[in-house]
């Protein structure tokens, strides 16, 4: 039985995960994995440019962690302010949404805009307080704002 090597084009799970090199027998490679682009021969070339991509996404990733990383020392320390008009019980007319949190940190002095579906707030605010909310900059960069929900006069 004479096998070759290949470098998966996607993970799978009896094989490997996205770029690794495995040996497999001919006939499986020849028949299933390259016909269907799940893989492709590991040549010199191939293994090389393998090699390149995976430095450059490495040193993409680490700059887009440094970069996060930057901008949750600026929302360090940020707190926003909603006046609303409240009735019973501290309930809120209307609500505080991610979209409002969004539109209150663009006036802040960032040098970055902050998007709404970074902003972690599973439903919207609708009673008076302190709220710690979660900015996902990064898988690995989550910083917390306060945002005060005060009653409006």
């Amino acid at each position: 039985m004479k096998h070759v090597k290949v470098i998966l084009r996607d993970s799978m799970s009896h094989l490997g995960e996205s770029g690794a090199i495995v040996s497999v027998r001919a006939g499986y490679a020849r028949n299933y994995l390259l016909p269907r682009g799940l893989a492709y021969e590991a040549t010199q070339a191939n293994i090389r440019q393998l090699e390149d991509d995976k430095r450059r996404i490495d040193a993409r990733a680490k700059r887009d962690y440094l970069e996060a990383r930057r901008r949750a020392s600026q929302l360090e320390g940020v707190s926003l302010t909603f006046h609303a008009k409240a009735g019973e019980e501290s309930k809120l007319f209307g609500s505080i949404t991610s979209a409002d949190m969004a539109d209150r940190l663009a006036e802040q002095s960032l040098d970055f805009k902050v998007d709404r579906r970074q902003i972690d707030l599973p439903e919207p605010i609708k009673a008076l307080g302190v709220y710690t909310v979660q900015i996902r900059l990064h898988a690995e960069v989550k910083p917390e704002i306060k945002v005060w929900v005060i009653k409006a006069d």
